[in-house]
């Protein structure tokens, strides 16, 4: 393999692997899905070369799988982006990414009075697309926010 061949970022025997995140959402993804909360070893790379989008962004995560719900919640910031899980250094399973029908648990509201704000309740949204726009309805209040509002909530 030639050095302009070389890998950027070290393989992992165990884990599942977040590819072709838009640029500048890794860190946003990290923080929102509380991946650096395990005790595990996690790799981020942030604008990365890429063929397809020019630059990227990449999380791996060792020894923690991820699960094809976990990976939809995903495609809310990173709708084109590829979940590989990785056994005895080999690609075992791909999750395609689909948009979820509901979130929970991930956002909160930013309609501050929401009772979700003020109630011991794990927050709610249904998910839907319009128009090629993420959209989110907050379950308790009703309220419908894009995806960007809500992921600054948190």
């Amino acid at each position: 393999m030639s050095e302009k061949q070389k890998l950027q970022v070290e393989a992992i025997c165990n884990g599942s692997v977040i590819d072709h995140i838009p640029a500048g959402q890794g860190i946003k993804i990290l923080k929102l899905f509380h991946l650096q909360d395990t005790n595990q070893r996690i790799t981020v790379g942030l604008n990365l070369p890429s063929r397809a989008l020019g630059s990227k962004d990449l999380i791996k995560v060792e020894n923690t799988q991820l699960t094809e719900a976990q990976a939809n919640q995903l495609a809310l910031f990173a709708p084109h982006a590829t979940v590989n899980i990785i056994t005895d250094f080999k690609v075992v399973k791909k999750h395609n990414l689909q948009l979820p029908e509901q979130i929970a648990g991930v956002f909160a509201c930013p309609n501050s009075n929401c009772i979700s704000h003020r109630e011991p309740v794990r927050s709610r949204f249904g998910v839907r697309s319009v128009d090629g726009e993420v959209r989110l309805k907050c379950h308790y209040c009703e309220k419908s926010f894009t995806k960007e509002i809500v992921g600054d909530s948190f």
